[in-house]
């Protein structure tokens, strides 16, 4: 209920100010029984802002009608821009003019976030010059003509401006949207040492937030303000200037706790010897430790040169790394994408807050509209490898010593000194075997109580058990070949299955009497079974239940096909006593070989049945890591493969990724142990918590929906 008073207790000034701050909500004050003006907290003026509002005249009773905004659909996109060019010392004319040419430049490139640098409208350089009276109105009104020519641009937009508050000087970030200064925040730490001497110039702000007047008008001012558009309300903007983002706690590291996605950086930052490694690395941490897209803009090398350069280094970044970055000295423009969705969906599995009172930002609304812009960026089509071969082998190798160490951990806790491990010579059981000589290594125990199994049965070929025999005289390992043919066929014979009928029971009972064997045997030699199923098998429930799908610790369950196979190729080129045989099993088609061959080749191929590796390795990523919605996954799928797959074929493979993942959800919830290698696991005791029975339609029908 709004509250009612009448106009003659606006004298107790005291008592309003409490009613307003009570409830947040208009007061409508009467006069001679009729409405007559309605007074707000700041914070209720704030909401007010935000939204198309129309308030009804007061007759005996008061209403308050909202018009919410539509939200824009932009699929989580928002294209940003870091802008910087040649600034010319002292020329203000002459700056304001080449950041309106570079304004609606990355406007018309459809950037929707654009970024100058640290005091560009003056230039950083001015030294003294920052006392004289002319610059500093000069720099107001050139505020103003920024204002008047930018009522087209429906872009936010930051330029750097000095600005006098109560006898004080302050650098300054500005903010526009449509030829209007929403807000102006001041650099809340300034340097004093090395180049940097502002504390010459410019004065640490108070804490909190006041307002500053600039040509007769006042603006929201301070280091708490928040910039929310209504349009699309998971876009709120922070910013800090330069040396902000060096400190130890960052104020984009508060404004994250308080809700930003996005911070813009206005920096001039000298350039020296390994200066731009450290820049780089720094805003890379900043975007991964706040969990925000991050937007760096520093001046152009065309500052002064008298003592130091500048470089013009313009960066723009996400939690998972750079996505565009300017070389050194060149006035440009770079653009980027920053993906809201990952960065809220991140957000929502922190559950601490910090200490951030959130209560103390002011939430200044703007209305910008937002669409799907055409990315730039672009997706890796294996999310799960580094696309730089010398940093894929020593990811590969660190892989290796990681599995080394976990089960070198296993066998010592249980004192146990003898593993059993089906061999088929395929993928899979080839990364199994080498983790565990790993293991044998560090562990200094004798390679020949890895006992390997190979269970040729009616679907075996001579290819993969040629390749198992190789790796096993090669690693010194103890083989053994138990041909489990007979023990099925009795078996299929038990339960009255047709030999002929090839369907699931077929494959399953040879699957479930591999594992009887291998579990079998390792009571005999007091051993374990050790697991060779992969992360993308898991995934799509591509194991019999209680047959491969079971073992006493699992070495692959972090690590998907596709790593597995990028494993297997750097693996060759570094046991080349072994070289040839681990090609061989790389070029060799996946198949659980349960189907007898045709002509003495493997029938059964995997990835004909389920689908590429290489597309549900990228679904796994996307939508179960990252939990984007199913509808972006495919716009993202269809982006990446474009030159690969027909969007049918996606889409189809896509709604079978869904499908599997949720009807096997049953088999992770009993999976062996194993340790997380990669950065996702599917493990119930770990990173994935599902019930068996959840379904999967409202995914389906998201896709299905989707041109």
């Amino acid at each position: 209920m709004y509250k009612i008073i009448p106009i003659t207790d606006l004298r107790n000034t005291t008592e309003i100010s409490k009613l307003c701050n009570k409830e947040d909500k208009p007061v409508f004050i009467t006069k001679n029984g009729y409405s007559d003006l309605v007074i707000m907290s700041l914070k209720a003026y704030e909401l007010l802002e935000g939204t198309k509002t129309q308030l009804e005249s007061f007759h005996g009773r008061n209403t308050l009608k909202r018009e919410y905004l539509p939200q824009d659909e932009c699929m989580g996109y928002i294209k940003v821009a870091a802008a910087n060019f040649d600034v010319e010392i002292n020329d203000i004319e002459g700056n304001v003019t080449k950041i309106l040419l570079a304004l609606n430049e990355a406007y018309s490139q459809g950037a929707k976030v654009i970024v100058f640098p640290e005091l560009c409208i003056t230039s950083y350089s001015c030294g003294d010059m920052f006392y004289h009276d002319t610059l500093l109105k000069r720099s107001e009104q050139a505020l103003e003509r920024i204002a008047k020519e930018t009522k087209s641009i429906d872009a936010f937009f930051v330029v750097g401006c000095p600005l006098k508050k109560d006898g004080k000087l302050f650098n300054c970030a500005i903010a526009y949207h449509k030829g209007k200064i929403l807000g102006v925040v001041p650099k809340t730490y300034i340097p004093n040492y090395n180049e940097f001497y502002e504390k010459r110039y410019f004065t640490e702000p108070l804490k909190g937030n006041s307002y500053i007047n600039i040509l007769g008008k006042d603006y929201p001012f301070g280091t708490k303000l928040l910039f929310r558009n209504s349009y699309y309300t998971d876009e709120v903007i922070g910013i800090e200037i330069c040396e902000d983002v060096w400190m130890s706690i960052p104020p984009s590291s508060k404004h994250a706790l308080a809700g930003a996605t996005i911070e813009c950086n206005l920096s001039a930052s000298t350039e020296t010897l390994h200066k731009d490694e450290a820049r780089r690395d720094l805003i890379k941490m900043q975007a991964r430790k706040a969990n925000i897209g991050y937007i760096y803009s520093s001046c152009s090398y065309y500052e002064s040169t008298t003592d130091v350069l500048y470089s013009s280094h313009n960066i723009i970044a996400e939690p998972d790394g750079i996505i565009s970055e300017s070389e050194l000295f060149a006035s440009n423009i770079i653009y980027g994408e920053i993906d809201v969705d990952r960065i809220n969906n991140r957000k929502a599995q922190e559950t601490s807050q910090g200490d951030t009172n959130k209560d103390t930002y002011q939430i200044i609304p703007f209305n910008c509209h937002l669409e799907i812009p055409l990315l730039s960026r672009k997706y890796k089509k294996y999310p799960f490898i580094d696309e730089n071969k010398d940093e894929s082998k020593k990811t590969v190798l660190k892989a290796l010593e990681m599995q080394g160490y976990a089960l070198a951990r296993r066998l010592k806790k249980i004192n146990c000194k003898n593993v059993v491990l089906g061999l088929s010579g395929g993928l899979d059981s080839t990364i199994a075997l080498i983790a565990a000589v790993k293991a044998y290594e560090i562990l200094g125990y004798d390679s020949k109580n890895i006992h390997t199994i190979t269970m040729p049965c009616f679907g075996t070929s001579e290819r993969t058990k040629r390749n198992a025999i190789a790796l096993a005289n090669y690693f010194n390992v103890t083989l053994k070949e138990i041909n489990i043919g007979k023990s099925v066929k009795q078996h299929l014979e038990d339960i009255s299955h047709d030999f002929n009928d090839h369907s699931v029971t077929f494959e399953n009972a040879q699957a479930r009497e591999r594992t009887q064997v291998l579990m079998d045997y390792a009571n005999k030699v007091n051993g374990i079974v050790l697991g060779t199923g992969d992360l993308s098998e898991i995934a799509l429930g591509w194991s019999t239940y209680n047959g491969d799908h079971m073992s006493m610790y699992s070495l692959n369950a972090s690590l998907t096909k596709t790593f597995i196979r990028e494993m297997t190729e750097v693996l060759a080129h570094t046991y080349l006593g072994i070289k040839d045989t681990l090609l061989d099993i790389l070029g060799t088609p996946v198949s659980p070989e349960l189907i007898p061959p045709k002509e003495g080749q493997i029938s059964q191929l995997t990835e004909d049945l389920v689908g590429p590796y290489e597309l549900h390795d990228f679904f796994l990523y996307h939508f179960i890591y990252e939990h984007l919605s199913a509808r972006k996954v495919f716009f993202i799928a269809k982006q990446t493969f474009k030159d690969e797959y027909k969007i049918e074929t996606i889409k189809k493979w896509f709604i079978t990724f869904i499908k599997r993942f949720f009807n096997n959800q049953f088999k992770r919830s009993c999976m062996p142990d194993g340790p997380k290698i990669s950065e996702v696991s599917l493990s119930p005791r770990g990173d994935l918590r599902l019930p068996s029975d959840g379904t999967y339609m409202e995914f389906i029908k998201e896709i299905e929906e989707t041109l």
